[in-house]
Formats: C-alpha cells, sequence, structure tokens
C-alpha cells in the first residue's frame, strides 16, 4: 500500500522523526525531509518494518529525490543536560534549520513536539506508517545514527552497539553490569530492577 501526502493543501510538506530516543548510550537523531509533490515508491514505510538492506537501498533513493533534506544531532552529553524529551526536540529543530525553501507545513511523528518558528505542524501517532515524507524522516534518521552507533562500536567494542544500537539489550545491560557506563552512555538513563524486571528511568 501507498502512503499518502498529508493534504494537497500544503505544497511544502516537511516530514520529520527522531531515532534514538529510547537508548542508553549515544546521540538522538532526528531527519526532516521535503519530497517532491509527485513523489511515491511502493516500499517506502515504517522503517522499523523494513529490512536493513531495504532501509539502505531506501535511504539512497531519498537523498537522490528529496527537494530538501536535514539530519539533526543531540549528543549523549546534551541529552543529560537538559533531558531525552527536550532533546528530541531540538534535534528536530536542528534538522528543519537546514531545510533550504520555504516549509507549510511540518509534520511531525508521535504526540508532542514544541513549536518550530511561526511554522504551523501537525503531530501524527504511527505517522511514519502513514505518510510518506514522515517515513522517508524516519528511515534517515534511524540509517544515520546507526552509522554513528556502528563508529562508535570502534571505540566501545564491549558494548556490542554494532548490534544494540544503544538499545537496552540483554548483552548491552550485562557489559553495563560489568564494566558500568561508557563516556558515550546517557547518565540520566538509569536502568533499575521492578519485581526482578528491568526498566529505564530518566
Amino acid at each position: 500500500m501507498l502512503l499518502a501526502r498529508y493534504d494537497s493543501e500544503y505544497k511544502h510538506q516537511v516530514g520529520c522523526d527522531e531515532a534514538g530516543r529510547g537508548c542508553l548510550a549515544g546521540p538522538v537523531v532526528a531527519a526532516a525531509v521535503l519530497l517532491p509533490s509527485g513523489f511515491n515508491h511502493a516500499q517506502l514505510n515504517d522503517s522499523k518494518k523494513l529490512s536493513v538492506s531495504m532501509r539502505n537501498q531506501l535511504r539512497t533513493m531519498i537523498l537522490e529525490q528529496a527537494l530538501s533534506y536535514g539530519i539533526g544531532v543531540v549528543s549523549h552529553e546534551e541529552i543529560d543536560e537538559i533531558n531525552i524529551l527536550q532533546a528530541s526536540f531540538l534535534a528536530m529543530h536542528r534538522a528543519i534549520d537546514q531545510i533550504n525553501t520555504k516549509i507549510d507545513l511540518l509534520l511531525i511523528d508521535g504526540n508532542r513536539f514544541k513549536p518550530y518558528k511561526e511554522i504551523p505542524h501537525h503531530c501524527i501517532i504511527k505517522g511514519d506508517g502513514k505518510y510518506q515524507s514522515i517515513a522517508a524522516a524516519a528511515i534517515l534518521a534511524k540509517t544515520y545514527r546507526d552509522e554513528l552507533m556502528k563508529n562508535l562500536h570502534m571505540s566501545y567494542p564491549h558494548y556490542y552497539l554494532d548490534k544494540n544500537k544503544g538499545y537496552a539489550s540483554a548483552s548491552h545491560i550485562a557489559a553495563i553490569e560489568e564494566r558500568g557506563y561508557s563516556p558515550i552512555h546517557r547518565k540520566t538513563f538509569k536502568l533499575k530492577k521492578l519485581s526482578n524486571q528491568l526498566y529505564l528511568s530518566f
């Protein structure tokens, strides 16, 4: 099923999404994408439903065909300083800053957003599975962050960041319990036990 444009009333629709919000380590990354008005691609979908190879193929296509795009990165230090919600908003704003043409509407994946200048926006829960521009932004954010985490793995191989990308996998948790947090872990994200189950607290 082809994903839709949000509304033909808005010519320049910029989709925004982030990756890495729930991770224990590394940055949160957002992307903003403006697609051509006639854009369609049968494989474009929620990035979580795509294989790694398909995400990478779509990333190449999006970078080639998008009218404009931006990537925003907020470091783990900034996340600890301003909290993950504000860091997610900041990453999106940094991505939108790079859009080099007029923006009529911002389409935000999720249910919360900090307004960007005076541009209207709509928050759409699970928007990356509904609208083209959000799906494209999700793919760029996910693939860009995955590359960052693979590079960080070279410096911190004991945490298996190339595989878990900073999420709380069993091997990642075991490495933290054995070695403690690395310099690129988010210090305000804590693993606590409740009824013998680990959960995130931040």
